[in-house]
């Protein structure tokens, strides 16, 4: 009976992930504004090592950990499949973070949302520069390496401030689904601002792209 319950979950499993065999591999995404764009508030030389290293590092490992997934899958080594779980977390993660968090930086942003995603912070946080100060704190406080987040709780309908570690992804990890993110490993800011983690924090908010983050809000409403 055992043996044919176990069966039934391999059938199940298969055609959810066997997709992973004809998908197309994962790929780095361009940034929507040069390098330099960001300066003085970010480096050109940061995002340059950030996006064509690190992010692409994800890339690739991601593709490469994924390969080694289906083979398990298709041979039906749970073991491997369980063994390959953190690689898919971390890498893969990586790769969501990254493409959020471009997107979320822009060289016209700064300032303040508008709209309903301003009254919502309003509504949520008191006002937008306790809630400036709150996700801020709650970035500068992440030990060792993460992410702030600003994310959306579809169950209650409010938004969210959480911090993430390592390359955890916000919705995978938390069930927030993600709108704004700040990176706070130190290849996102050591070049330029040493440790000194804060003022990092402090410049970001000059580049913050809140077209995009209302965007992703009004999105996560529908």
């Amino acid at each position: 009976m055992l043996s044919r319950a176990a069966r039934s979950a391999s059938r199940t499993l298969v055609p959810a992930l066997g997709s992973l065999g004809s998908r197309q591999k994962h790929s780095l995404p361009d940034l929507p504004y040069d390098y330099g764009a960001l300066e003085p508030h970010i480096s050109a030389q940061i995002m340059q090592l950030h996006h064509s290293k690190h992010h692409a590092t994800y890339v690739n490992n991601l593709n490469a950990v994924e390969e080694k997934y289906l083979e398990a899958l298709e041979k039906g080594d749970v073991t491997t499949q369980v063994a390959l779980q953190p690689g898919l977390k971390f890498n893969g993660g990586g790769h969501i973070n990254h493409s959020i968090f471009w997107t979320n930086l822009s060289p016209k942003g700064g300032g303040e949302p508008k709209g309903e995603l301003l009254e919502a912070i309003k509504r949520d946080f008191g006002s937008f520069d306790k809630f400036k100060e709150k996700l801020t704190a709650v970035s500068v406080g992440v030990q060792g390496s993460g992410w702030g987040w600003l994310g959306f709780n579809k169950e209650q309908g409010r938004l969210q401030i959480a911090a993430c570690s390592n390359q955890d992804p916000l919705q995978g990890t938390t069930g927030l689904i993600p709108l704004l993110g700040i990176d706070v490993w130190e290849h996102a800011y050591y070049l330029q601002y040493k440790n000194v983690r804060p003022d990092y924090l402090k410049a970001i908010w000059n580049v913050i792209n809140w077209e995009n983050v209302t965007e992703r809000y009004m999105a996560c409403k529908k």
